[in-house]
């Protein structure tokens, strides 16, 4: 996928912070969040990032400054979410895996550092990255163990119609109309590296929607996920999806499908390879 300079919701590009001679490490992250407001530290709001925040102050003083690759919204998990650490000189970390350790027994037991290395002068977990892949499952079953990370469909859901929709979401496009609060935006334009919808062989009431792209808008990954819900139930034909691409609506696609199943997946960066893709069971189903 190509890539595209990551903006603020408030539309203005933020250049990274780069202090002579700071230490810059790399936390990957995971995290089930249903008891937190999303990533973005909050007042009188429980976040992922606020309690990372606090871990490292305590850790490593107050003047580390911490950055998410994505600022997950409220209820929605990570499988891979990435974070530099930007120490200021003087501050010592010790070695990468005790700090981990260590401060894994100051978060909750709802998020976990599962990795810490040193990272190269300057690298920002959030401008640097080039790929953001999102995973968003259905059920098409009741399931009392995996119901904090699915969204279940009551209706029959049909995965080929789903499949047939995604197919449009390809390239750099523009997602206006799957944007919660577009004005917020400097830009709708996102380039889309893939979107596929799978059903896995040893899981047949699961569905999966994945998709990879240089930054996602405001609540877009939930709209897309919430407008093929109504395409695989029959209530939209899959033509939608392209429709609603095309049309640049003022009004943005209505359906928006729950946190419980959204994950951001992994994040990568110039370089690097994908990661080892995660099993599609994962959480309990």
């Amino acid at each position: 996928m190509a890539a595209t300079r990551q903006v603020s919701r408030q539309g203005r590009a933020r250049p990274p912070e780069i202090r002579t001679g700071e230490t810059v490490l790399r936390a990957t992250i995971e995290y089930e969040g249903t008891r937190f407001r999303g990533w973005q530290a909050q007042i009188n709001a429980r976040t992922i990032g606020g309690a990372l925040n606090e871990a490292v102050r305590e850790r490593l003083g107050n003047e580390v400054k911490v950055n998410g690759a994505g600022r997950t919204d409220a209820g929605v998990h990570a499988f891979g979410q990435v974070a530099s650490l930007h120490l200021p000189p003087g501050v010592a970390p010790g070695p990468p895996e005790r700090l981990r350790r260590d401060l894994n027994d100051l978060l909750p037991p709802d998020i976990n550092i599962l990795s810490m290395r040193e990272a190269r002068p300057g690298f920002h977990a959030r401008h640097d990255a080039r790929l953001r892949t999102y995973r968003y499952r259905f059920s098409r079953r009741r399931t009392a163990f995996g119901k904090p990370f699915v969204f279940w469909i009551k209706d029959a859901l049909a995965a080929d119609k789903m499949a047939e929709a995604v197919a449009a979401l390809s390239g750099r496009l523009d997602f206006h109309s799957f944007c919660e609060n577009p004005e917020g935006h400097e830009s709708t334009l996102v380039d889309v590296a893939f979107a596929e919808v799978l059903v896995p062989p040893d899981a047949p009431d699961l569905v999966l929607f994945r998709i990879g792209a240089s930054h996602f808008l405001w609540k877009m990954v939930r709209r897309l996920a919430g407008t093929l819900a109504e395409i695989g139930t029959g209530r939209l034909p899959p033509g939608e999806m392209s429709r609603l691409l095309a049309e640049r609506s003022s009004r943005t696609a209505p359906w928006t499908a729950p946190p419980s199943g959204l994950f951001l997946e992994s994040v990568v960066y110039p370089g690097e390879a994908p990661p080892a893709a995660i099993p599609a069971l994962r959480p309990a189903f």
